[in-house]
């Protein structure tokens, strides 16, 4: 089961508008080319360091969900292309997920990260999560932003924060 995917699309602050849907494990071939074509930073600040190699064991991990302790969303263009992308996965601290996500470079800074974070809160809250753990790297005052706008309710200095799920469904800019 993939979940149920947003109907409508989500407009950003800039007036673009996104459509949401769960990962699914057709969708391995267009992430793996994502992962391999990602500006270096991007890489880096999406995975504190040297990302893992684009293996086929990698790309399982990453595509083959339960959509309940392991939950992605792609955001597509309205030419289907995947422009960004969001998930949590389950720790061991119960009802504690880590959170994270990753967004095109001509995609940033229009609300795009804030919306998937809240989008992947709902879908936390029905699967039991109270919480999203999240580690990045100090320096990025970019995911900070994006942490506070989606409500962290603790940001550390040594890049580790704490965003409490809450639902956000009616407050996402539907497009008309």
């Amino acid at each position: 089961m993939y979940g149920q995917a947003i109907a409508s699309a989500l407009r950003l602050h800039d007036g673009r508008e996104v459509w949401m849907a769960p990962l699914r494990p057709d969708d391995r071939d267009e992430l793996a080319e994502a992962i391999r074509t990602a500006d270096l930073d991007t890489l880096f600040q999406r995975f504190c360091g040297a990302p893992p190699p684009v293996t086929p064991a990698l790309m399982a991990h990453l595509t083959e969900l339960d959509h309940v302790r392991r939950h992605a969303l792609v955001a597509r263009d309205r030419d289907g292309r995947g422009v960004a992308i969001g998930r949590y996965e389950a720790t061991r601290t119960p009802q504690v997920a880590e959170v994270a996500v990753a967004v095109a470079t001509g995609w940033r800074r229009v609300g795009l990260g804030t919306l998937l974070v809240r989008q992947l809160s709902d879908t936390a809250l029905r699967n039991g999560f109270r919480w999203f753990s999240v580690t990045h790297l100090p320096g990025n005052r970019a995911v900070t932003r994006m942490l506070c706008a989606a409500g962290a309710v603790r940001v550390g200095p040594g890049g580790e924060a704490f965003v409490r799920c809450r639902p956000w469904a009616g407050h996402a800019t539907r497009a008309r």
